[in-house]
């Protein structure tokens, strides 16, 4: 189910006009799903994909420690990359299977670090 949500995420932030740069980046901190480009902005993406709403969905899956996780893997990315004075923001994309067929949203500048 992982790569499947974050196949349909990637081909509907690419409709949307993303630039998908990188997928699966991982750090000592963990992974981060897809980072992209929509502009000059540099987007990171956590992708949660549920099959049903028996938890809340796939949106309640990112919790306070999860965004800060991925805040601290896009300081590593940028970081590496020797990357600055370059906008950045944080997306989550949720993918729900509970239907006939998958529901996809995107929620741009999700959260802050």
């Amino acid at each position: 189910m992982g790569k499947n949500g974050e196949d349909l995420a990637c081909a509907e932030l690419e409709r949307r006009g993303y630039a998908i740069l990188e997928r699966r980046y991982r750090s000592r901190h963990g992974e981060i799903d897809i980072i992209a480009r929509v502009g000059r902005t540099l987007v990171f993406v956590e992708v949660k994909a549920r099959s049903g709403n028996a938890f809340g969905g796939a949106g309640a899956a990112v919790t306070r420690g999860k965004q800060q996780r991925v805040a601290r893997m896009a300081e590593d990315f940028l970081a590496r990359r020797r990357i600055v004075d370059e906008p950045c923001r944080f997306d989550v994309v949720t993918v729900d299977f509970g239907g006939d067929r998958p529901r996809i949203e995107v929620f741009p500048h999700a959260f802050t670090a």
